[in-house]
């Protein structure tokens, strides 16, 4: 009798999923913008899928920091702050700049995952690659350099940084057109890293990660609050 059950269980997990990665997608993407109202009756419609369905994904994107639910007013797509955003990359440089110390004692797997994502990043430029693909690839570097501790969940951590700024990032157009210079900032900073200079490397990502907070925020139009 536990069969037919777990087979359902299974197949609404699924569901939810699908939801969730849909979701996730329009978010990143930029077609669900900061404050958009994420209404059930609506979601269920266009996805095909039951409210209930859909309530679950919310809850999902609210635990994420994806969405934020407000008593009366429902659920809708988490508005940036100057606050959050100087914050996260606060958070990052702790993360990526012990990565980036540890460069000398880390492995060659480790290393050669910094040389790997800088280069599919590169070359995602190069070709013109979506925007959506650019942000994933750029971000996957900077996860790569937490990736140099060796640790698990110093990673898990950074990775979960990630999803905040990719709330951003896909809201800051200008970012997009600066692509080809981020591209040389990473290099610099692999440049380094190669030379065997941590210190520097460690100087120049906190002036990346500062000048990055700063260009966020004033795309974004964000109001400047105390540091």
């Amino acid at each position: 009798m536990a069969q037919p059950y777990d087979s359902l269980t299974l197949e609404h997990s699924s569901t939810v999923d699908r939801v969730v990665d849909e979701l996730r997608r329009a978010v990143f993407a930029g077609e669900l913008e900061s404050g958009t109202p994420l209404r059930e009756v609506a979601l269920a419609g266009s996805l095909g899928v039951s409210r209930p369905t859909v309530r679950e994904a919310l809850t999902v994107l609210v635990a994420e920091g994806l969405a934020t639910r407000e008593p009366h007013r429902g659920v809708s797509v988490t508005s940036p702050e100057a606050g959050s955003v100087r914050d996260v990359c606060r958070a990052r440089l702790v993360l990526e700049g012990a990565g980036v110390l540890e460069w000398s004692s880390a492995t060659d797997a480790q290393r050669d995952r910094v040389r790997e994502t800088l280069t599919a990043y590169i070359g995602a430029i190069r070709t013109d690659g979506p925007y959506r693909l650019l942000n994933e690839l750029h971000l996957d570097f900077h996860v790569s350099l937490v990736g140099l501790t060796g640790s698990p969940r110093l990673v898990a951590m950074a990775e979960n940084l990630v999803l905040e700024l990719k709330l951003a990032l896909a809201q800051v157009e200008r970012i997009r057109r600066n692509a080809h210079d981020q591209a040389e900032t990473h290099a610099q900073l692999v440049g380094l890293l190669e030379a065997g200079d941590t210190v520097a490397a460690h100087a120049f990502l906190r002036r990346h990660l500062d000048d990055a907070a700063a260009e966020i925020v004033e795309a974004l139009g964000l109001e400047v609050d105390g540091r």
